[in-house]
């Protein structure tokens, strides 16, 4: 035994060295390593457009510096890459842009961000080209600012319009004995509909309608000036599918050219002015956006517009890139409020909402701070619900045509089991020394009064939330409550009801800003510096990601996506002001 001990204990040992030796050397490469090789770009370069790994608006950065020195080096925000496009005119070493077989998760407020800016960079002289194997309709929105659009011989390309797929539980639950018991505001407030009926209602299905055709037409209005095709005819390309092979696309004139890559790298070849036989300088965007956030811009100016970055669902506790958390969202406006360099605040939201108690304590804070410095806030794919209501109060509200955004309505889930225990012989009695004192719980029928008690707390927060909103946008509660009731909006109908002031993206927001502030020399300060431990860090590392990547291989991607969505509900703490419902557009 003592033999068997010993040598665990040399094994252990050895795991040890071995961890502490592998971590030592990836620290050394990165404290000594990481910037030693300068980015550097060539003459005559073309930027390599791929956004496969770009998710986010802000890529983040942490406190500890330790954490950042083990936090993907590569990673860049959508608005750093924007910022380094916006560069890319007046850079003589860069002719122009190849957006090659791009492929990004980037939402359509983004996308329409971004495409704006190629639209500008193309106005400089310089050339915007692409070319795909296969276009789906999200990345032939971005493409399509390009001249010329080159398509493979034996490709295809989907423009057929938009759609949104909802998928109801209310015979599942019957089935297996596990409810979801609802208590909601607000009739559009269809984010647990599913749970009540097995099809869309009325006033659900309108809304959902309207949001698409809102939608779509913000995108037909931008490919239509783009390739000079009328929207009418559009519309009719996408009716009858007449667009569906290169020929077709090339015959509606929404692709300029069918050949193979070859032949598109012979083309930007002769834009350059390079031997057919010789290779040509690119640089991929990663690459150039790093060179240009490490070299920086150059000011004078001790002006600050502290950009807030609020992305994600709106959760409990600190956050992170993905979620909104009330720690590093109070303490950046903090932050900002008492920095005397900073002018203005701009936050930039991204959010289909979440925790109805998180959202009021930043909705709070950004109350505290207007009283000190200007607030605008600048919409992106979603501002809804929780998201709106952090934005509700702002001195001036931002959001693009396609963004989503309203959906002012509060709703609450209780997962009940009692069906489900008792079927299968399980029985749940309860002992308590007062009427009410006994928790909720999962595995007794939902007591009546205790609905009533939390109804009645719903129907407080939606009270508060339209409140809210009216002083903010300064209207009254009736014309509030009747564009409310949970309805989600485009920004180009937003902006009619007067829930968002005018239609632009962040650059216009900073803009506004800065007007507000009364400064002409200035230079932006991004925020949250988010508080992680390496605990928080190496759960994304490849090792602590097997579980996921094997359960998403074995049961598929879709699949994989309803596993999540569960998983949502359970987490899903409190009264919640959420997105009624989750489009993905393809």
């Amino acid at each position: 035994m003592k033999f068997l001990g010993n040598v665990l204990a040399t094994i252990i040992g050895l795991f040890i060295f071995f961890m502490l030796f592998f971590f030592g050397i990836l620290i050394i490469g990165a404290v000594f390593g990481g910037d030693s090789e300068t980015i550097k770009v060539k003459n005559n370069s073309v930027i390599e457009l791929n956004l496969e790994d770009i998710k986010y608006d802000y890529a983040g950065k942490y406190e500890d510096p330790w954490i950042t020195i083990f936090a993907d080096k590569k990673s860049v925000g959508l608005s750093d890459v924007i910022k380094a496009i916006e560069e890319a005119k007046t850079d003589d070493d860069i002719k122009g842009i190849s957006i090659l077989n791009n492929q990004s998760t980037l939402g359509m407020a983004q996308s329409k961000a971004l495409r704006d800016e190629l639209e500008s960079f193309k106005k400089s002289g310089k050339f915007v080209m692409a070319y795909a194997n296969s276009y789906t309709q999200k990345e032939y929105y971005l493409n399509s600012v390009a001249s010329p659009i080159y398509i493979n011989p034996v490709g295809d390309m989907d423009f057929k319009g938009l759609s949104a797929e909802l998928m109801f539980f209310k015979d599942l639950q019957e089935k297996t004995g596990v409810k979801m018991e609802v208590i909601r505001h607000g009739k559009y407030k269809s984010a647990v509909e599913p749970f009540l009926e097995n099809e869309m209602s009325d006033a659900n299905r309108e809304q959902v309608t309207a949001l698409l055709n809102s939608v779509w037409n913000s995108v037909t209005a931008d490919i239509s000036k783009s390739r000079n095709v009328s929207v009418d005819k559009l519309n009719e390309i996408a009716n009858g599918l007449l667009a569906r092979t290169p020929e077709m696309a090339k015959e509606q004139k929404l692709v300029d050219i069918i050949a193979y890559e070859d032949v598109y790298h012979d083309a930007i070849r002769k834009a350059l002015k390079v031997e057919k036989d010789e290779d040509y300088n690119k640089v991929s965007i990663f690459d150039y956006t790093k060179k240009m956030t490490t070299t920086g811009i150059s000011t004078d100016s001790k002006n600050q517009i502290a950009v807030i970055y609020a992305q994600g669902e709106i959760q409990s506790g600190e956050g992170d890139v993905n979620t909104i958390g009330e720690g590093s969202m109070r303490r950046s406006l903090q932050e900002a409020r008492k920095n005397k360099d900073v002018k203005a605040i701009v936050l930039r939201i991204d959010s289909p909402g979440g925790s109805a108690l998180t959202s009021d304590l930043i909705w709070r804070e950004i109350e505290l701070t207007k009283k000190v410095k200007p607030i605008v806030v600048s919409m992106g794919n979603y501002a809804a619900s929780g998201g709106y209501y952090i934005a509700c109060n702002a001195n001036t509200i931002f959001a693009q045509n396609n963004t989503i955004t309203g959906s002012i309505g509060v709703f609450g889930i209780l997962p009940n089991f009692s069906q489900l225990t008792t079927k299968l012989g399980i029985h749940t009695q309860q002992v308590k020394t007062h009427e009410n004192s006994a928790n909720y719980s999962p595995f007794v029928p939902l007591d009546e009064k205790f609905k009533a008690v939390t109804l009645e707390g719903v129907e407080h927060i939606y009270k508060t939330f339209v409140t809210h909103v009216a002083e903010g946008r300064k209207m009254t509660f009736a014309q509030v409550d009747s564009i409310a009731q949970g309805r989600v909006w485009a920004g180009s109908e937003a902006i009619k009801l007067g829930l968002v002031d005018k239609i632009g993206g962040l650059d216009d927001a900073i803009r506004e800003a800065a007007v507000l502030a009364k400064v002409k020399s200035y230079k932006t300060q991004n925020y949250p510096e988010y508080k992680k431990d390496l605990n928080d860090l190496f759960a994304g590392f490849p090792f602590s990601q097997s579980k996921e990547n094997f359960i998403k291989e074995e049961i598929g991607e879709e699949n994989y996506k309803i596993l999540q969505e569960i998983k949502k509900i359970k987490s899903q703490k409190g009264v919640q002001m959420a997105m009624p419902f989750e489009i993905n557009i393809q």
